[in-house]
């Protein structure tokens, strides 16, 4: 009975420890620090921190080109009607505009038209000849890398270059987003960061190519703060999607690593607690089965497919509406549903009352959620700790007859041999042996004989 009370003990101990344990390692998940910036291997930059493009050192002009001033250029080309004709016969505009010019980035650093245009400094021009207008600047646009050649780089492993790679002849170029005259100060020359009007600009720069999508963002809770408010706060497009290696955002790697997108702002304090945003919105879909689940796969396979929920299947992609809104926000408990039941048909109108809105329980905020956790982070380790000392009192217990057991035999064992030893005759000491008695009584005649 006694083994089987230990062996009742022992199993109860590891138990109540291996409980122990996963709630510990559920507290650390939850506890984590919101604050940290997570891994940017995607190479997307967070808001606000777009850096400024390196310019490479432009290439040394001809001699026979350095004398050539964009006012020799422009005597021609600011004429309206100065035309060209493609070989499909359509007319190409060869007007270039000297106020635009001089107000884009490169008029205002005194950069010389033949220092992109190198073959076309002596006139008559060499022969140019282009299928239709797109094809001029297929053909043109690689001037670009001789002073933006990191740049150009990364576009070669954009979801862009890959397009045109397929065939798609329309997939953006270096052109089609910053203009090939125009080009505008993107950034603060002091900071690196974004000017507050470039990030209105870059959306309606995206339109021309994904107008649909521009329409949802304008309306979302992003795209509205930006583009009504001009709130810096809120993303941009490059800031989920890159700037120039923008990368696919249909693949499984994408929608995994979404998460990790989205808690660039949604885990800075200096951003949320403006708006009153929990910071824990990475901690606790972590600690969730969604998030535990995409994790593993995010480490552990990254291009396999998973139906696992990542926060754009509950928030929306483009068209993320505020939690407040009455028609989509999710804290309206029957919003929330109808987003549980697109993957979770069965769910029941109990079923989203489990979630916490990525908040972690305080006395603030879900209280008695926050007591009963407080309750067994107390409770459990008292219990934990009083099965420990009884196991540690049983098994000194059983050291201890064990012990005792084995020095009775001991005192036994010595006590068997004290009795042996006893029972043995021995002569006493003070009886002197016969050969002795008779060595000396032969002694004594010899010497009475003397």
């Amino acid at each position: 009975m006694r083994f089987f009370r230990r062996l009742s003990f022992s199993l109860v101990g590891i138990g109540l420890v291996v409980v122990g344990l996963m709630i510990a390692s559920h507290s650390r998940a939850s506890a984590a620090p919101s604050n940290q910036a997570p891994s940017n291997a995607s190479g997307i930059l967070p808001a606000q921190a777009t850096v400024t493009p390196t310019l490479g050192a432009p290439s040394p002009l001809p001699p026979n080109f350095q004398s050539i001033s964009n006012e020799t250029c422009l005597s021609c080309h600011s004429n309206p009607n100065l035309t060209m004709k493609l070989d499909n016969g359509d007319l190409l505009s060869l007007y270039v505009s000297p106020d635009v010019y001089g107000h884009s980035i490169h008029g205002e650093k005194g950069y010389a038209c033949v220092q992109c245009h190198t073959t076309v400094g002596n006139y008559p021009h060499p022969a140019f000849s282009a299928a239709d207008q797109r094809d001029v600047s297929l053909k043109l646009y690689p001037l670009c890398q001789r002073c933006h050649s990191s740049q150009f780089q990364l576009t070669k492993d954009s979801i862009h270059a890959a397009a045109q790679a397929s065939g798609n002849r329309n997939a953006a170029v270096c052109t089609d987003c910053h203009t090939a005259h125009a080009v505008r100060q993107l950034t603060d020359p002091q900071t690196g960061n974004l000017l507050p009007e470039t990030r209105i600009w870059i959306p309606q720069t995206c339109a021309q190519c994904h107008y649909a999508i521009y329409q949802q963002y304008s309306t979302s809770v992003h795209g509205a703060a930006l583009l009504t408010e001009g709130n810096p706060d809120v993303p941009t497009c490059i800031d989920c999607h890159g700037v120039h290696n923008i990368e696919n955002p249909t693949t499984a790697a994408f929608r995994l690593r979404s998460p990790q997108i989205c808690a660039k702002c949604h885990t800075d304090p200096k951003i949320m607690d403006k708006y009153g945003i929990s910071t824990q919105v990475l901690n606790t879909y972590v600690a969730d089965f969604h998030g535990t689940t995409a994790t593993i796969f995010e480490k552990e396979s990254p291009d396999a497919r998973t139906n696992v929920a990542v926060c754009y299947d509950c928030h929306g992609v483009h068209d993320i509406q505020s939690v407040n809104n009455p028609k989509t926000g999710l804290d309206v408990k029957q919003n929330l549903l109808a987003r549980c039941q697109v993957c979770h048909p069965d769910a029941t109108a109990n079923f989203p009352s489990a979630w916490l809105d990525h908040y972690i329980p305080s006395p603030q905020k879900y209280p008695l959620i926050y007591y009963v956790n407080l309750f067994y982070k107390v409770f459990i380790p008292t219990i934990l700790g009083g099965m420990a000392i009884l196991v540690l009192f049983d098994i000194s217990s059983v050291i201890r007859k064990r012990a005792s057991f084995v020095s009775r035999i001991w005192l036994k064992l010595n006590r068997e041999k004290s009795a042996e030893a006893s029972e043995t005759p021995q002569t006493p000491a003070s009886e002197t042996p016969p050969s002795l008695k008779r060595e000396d009584s032969d002694t004594t005649e010899e010497e009475n004989r003397d």
